[in-house]
């Protein structure tokens, strides 16, 4: 007996792993080779395709596309309509699948609505992708970044609020009170 819970209109098809209490809802397709972790939410009219992973408490909004060569691990936050590329040259006539290019988006990462992840580039950890950012390059962990093509305006914790660093490279997440330390470009959250 299934663990998880597919919508009637969702279309599950055979060899996929879904973790237990993960909720697929209408219109959704998960094919041949998907990996859905456990506590995870797939919206309605999502497509989920062959050797996709999903780690656990991922969550889909309505209308995503994740390709071949996408690995979200866990935590991770896809807007609505949101989209990832696996070609970096598609044409019609020319048949390119030996050519999917792998996109990693590392635990906690959030990708706002109607953004494109371009094949190629992976999301670091807890960084935030504002909504409609066109992403062409590598975003660094805890990295804000915005516009098309995107670009970094700042840093964010891990509870989703932006941080201000000092001079000697310290913040505090005013909502959560985690600390961050920005040192030679990366930041780290101090344990």
């Amino acid at each position: 007996m299934d663990n998880f819970f597919a919508h009637q209109t969702a279309v599950i098809d055979p060899d996929c792993k879904i973790g237990e209490e993960t909720k697929i809802w209408h219109f959704s397709h998960v094919m041949s080779g998907a990996t859905i972790g456990a506590h995870c939410n797939i919206g309605q009219n999502v497509v989920i395709s062959p050797d996709v992973i999903l780690g656990d408490n991922v969550k889909v909004q309505n209308n995503v596309s994740i390709y071949t060569g996408v690995t979200c691990e866990d935590d991770v936050f896809l807007g609505p309509s949101c989209v990832f590329t696996n070609v970096i040259n598609p044409r019609s006539h020319v048949n390119r699948k030996h050519e999917y290019a792998r996109t990693t988006v590392k635990k906690g990462a959030s990708i706002g609505a109607n953004a494109t992840i371009v094949c190629g580039n992976d999301i670091g950890e807890f960084a935030f992708i504002g909504a409609g950012a066109v992403v062409t390059k590598n975003v660094e962990p805890y990295a804000l970044v915005v516009g098309n093509p995107a670009i970094q305006i700042g840093w964010i914790s891990e509870y989703g609020i932006r941080l201000h660093f000092d001079e000697k490279g310290l913040a505090i997440c005013a909502d959560s009170g985690d600390r961050y330390e920005l040192k030679n470009g990366i930041v780290s959250k101090i344990r």
